[in-house]
């Protein structure tokens, strides 16, 4: 567990968000690897596959994330106030809580599948693939809501480093798993998606370990657990508008799918992969947004708002400077990184295109991210799931069907509506936590203190 309410705001913020970070690096393995390997070793038409499944997932466990998130919140708050009672409370209810939603998310998927992938127009070549990946997937899905829900809890408390040795561990048996199931036993995406369930079963089952023997107060007792009204309807409040913003995000990403499918299978393979490499690109700007999560949390239970103002305002700079070097390398050598997944010229060209034209504004993706993070640490998670809904559905999807149609841009079309949705979804971040406003949303109110 970590203090973060004292010391160099900085210093304590990149400290924090470093495992974090190196976390969503081992956590993109997971797709990349899947990837690589059926793009290498199955085909295009594989890739398409399963890049066209991933919204579909993270639309599926968006709500309840976010309502983790909520929990992430209080827990920072809590542990902030030194009201541990309160963070055993917390950690009791969101157990049962996502228990419960892991189970009916697994059966609704699997029994949805089909439906669900005609609904997004997927063709008719690549159906059943996709429909085999995403079953398998769905099958898995308490273990991975389980060690989400875990790995929330000990960064609201301050560690970022255990879920990063885990994911770690979890990352190379996944690889591992990947090559043996699909180059050796020949299951092709199946082989993929049973080696990211497994993977994730030993990622939670690690964190349930080390929880139970490092932090004596939030033992892990089945026939003890307790579910708290209070505590879940605080959750609630903080992380349903959260919920419904990943949930949103999940859709549209999903609509965005729709009308890259509508290219064919070359430029859906491609952005497939581009996609892959994107979520890199976005990796320190996330880490940095949760880590913000954490620090205002903590300093605002703590009662000291101007180590607020300026850890935000150091992840910024930190943020921004990272996503312009990101923006360079992408921008020369994009069709080399897309040749990590393809020998495919055309796909190769395509995505090249994606990076290209997306990686020139990942200073506005940054700094959206982070006000965000920031805005939610203070329980005003309302206004990012406001930004999102005019962001994405006002924004992103009017213009991608508009320029990739009507104005004839073909695919350029919809990756200029990316950074669109976020130069507004950046500009309304940071009018709301400018105006202070966010200062006044914090669930617990002690009296302030001066640096």
């Amino acid at each position: 567990m970590k203090d973060l309410t004292t010391g160099s705001e900085a210093k304590a913020i990149v400290l924090f968000a470093l495992p974090m970070l190196l976390g969503n690096v081992f956590q993109q393995f997971y797709n990349m690897v899947d990837s690589f390997v059926v793009g290498r070793f199955v085909g295009t038409a594989a890739l398409a596959a399963v890049g066209t499944s991933f919204p579909i997932v993270f639309l599926t466990i968006a709500l309840i994330m976010g309502v983790t998130m909520g929990s992430t919140v209080l827990v920072a708050q809590y542990f902030g106030a030194k009201a541990y009672e309160r963070v055993r409370a917390v950690v009791d209810t969101a157990y049962l809580f996502l228990g419960v939603a892991g189970l009916a998310l697994s059966v609704g998927g699997v029994l949805l599948t089909e439906a669900i992938l005609r609904l997004l127009a997927v063709p008719e070549a690549i159906l059943p693939d996709a429909a085999l990946y995403l079953k398998v997937i769905f099958a898995g899905m308490l273990p991975s809501f389980g060690y989400n829900a875990v790995s929330a809890i000990l960064r609201g408390l301050g560690d970022s480093k255990t879920p990063l040795y885990l994911l770690i561990v979890s990352t190379i048996l996944n690889i591992a798993l990947d090559l043996l199931f699909v180059v050796a036993f020949g299951w092709g995406v199946a082989g993929v998606a049973w080696a990211t369930v497994i993977a994730q079963a030993v990622s939670f089952i690690g964190a349930i370990i080390v929880l139970n023997r490092r932090n004596e107060f939030l033992r892990l007792k089945l026939a003890e657990l307790r579910f708290d009204r209070e505590a879940f309807a605080l959750s609630l409040k903080i992380g349903l508008p959260t919920g419904i913003q990943q949930t949103l995000v999940a859709a549209a990403m999903m609509m965005l799918t729709r009308v890259v499918n509508s290219f064919g299978t070359v430029t859906m393979a491609a952005y497939a992969a581009a996609s892959r490499l994107d979520s890199f690109a976005a990796m320190p700007a996330m880490s940095l947004g949760a880590a913000a999560t954490t620090f205002v949390g903590q300093n605002l239970g703590a009662g000291k708002p101007e180590r607020v103002r300026r850890g935000h305002f150091s992840a910024l700079l930190i943020g921004i400077a990272f996503s312009l070097l990101t923006a360079l390398v992408v921008g020369l050598w994009g069709r080399n990184l897309m040749g990590i997944f393809t020998t495919d010229a055309e796909v190769a060209a395509i995505g090249a295109r994606y990076l290209l034209i997306v990686g020139m504004f990942y200073f506005l993706f940054t700094t959206m991210f982070i006000t965000n993070g920031a805005l939610r640490g203070a329980g005003a998670a309302t206004v990012p799931m406001l930004n999102t809904i005019l962001a994405l559905w006002v924004v992103r999807l009017p213009v991608a069907f508009l320029f990739s149609g009507p104005l004839g841009l073909g695919s350029d079309g919809v990756w200029l509506s990316i950074p669109a949705g976020w130069l507004v979804g950046a500009g309304m971040a940071l009018l709301y936590y400018l105006s202070g406003k966010w200062k006044n949303k914090a669930v617990i109110r002690p009296a302030p203190v001066v640096d």
